[in-house]
């Protein structure tokens, strides 16, 4: 006997079979080895090195002012850092390759879980704070946190909603520390 509070309801069970769909049909860009090794990249740059790179040049282009700036998106990435172990751990959603023998993995994950794309959480989060300080890098950083996106799916290791709850999670990140970021530099 199938334990109801465990059987999704027929409207979530639709929404996860477009979720895992959607995926399949991302992840076929993948089958190409020009598009994932392109992603690839860009994955493999969104685990940090371009975040922490960036947060240590931006004094050097834009003066030591921007060390505040580095500070907030290092802060940010704390917290958001956090608020994204705490959901892997408590959701423990299998990722996509796990679930579904059509979606081929390109590059090993950095954990176990799926939800939500800790990429995408940080890559809108120091976007969003570095923009709110320093607008002229849209053009690098947007593109940038877009590739990163949706280098997810394509490369297997994310649903689409993994993706989006990442960016909102990231986003109401960013905007409530730029809300509370003159009260903590005085």
């Amino acid at each position: 006997m199938t334990d109801p509070m465990l059987t999704p309801s027929p409207a979530l069970a639709r929404i996860r079979a477009l979720d895992l769909s959607l995926c399949r049909w991302l992840n076929r860009a993948n089958r190409r080895e020009v598009v994932g090794r392109f992603f690839a990249l860009f994955s493999r740059l969104g685990d940090g090195v371009f975040w922490y790179t960036l947060m240590l040049v931006l004094p050097l282009v834009h003066g030591l002012g921007a060390v505040a700036t580095s500070v907030h998106m290092a802060l940010t990435g704390v917290v958001s850092l956090l608020i994204y172990k705490w959901l892997k751990a408590n959701t423990s959603r299998p990722r996509p390759f796990m679930v579904s023998d059509s979606i081929i993995r390109r590059v090993p994950p950095l954990d176990e879980y799926s939800f939500p794309s800790g990429h995408t959480l940080h890559a809108v989060s120091f976007s969003v704070v570095l923009l709110s300080h320093q607008p002229e890098w849209f053009w690098i950083v947007v593109p940038f946190t877009a590739l990163v996106a949706a280098s997810r799916p394509v490369l297997g290791l994310h649903y689409p909603s993994d993706v989006l709850a990442g960016a909102v999670i990231g986003a109401t990140v960013a905007w409530t520390s730029i809300t509370l970021w003159p009260l903590l530099i005085g």
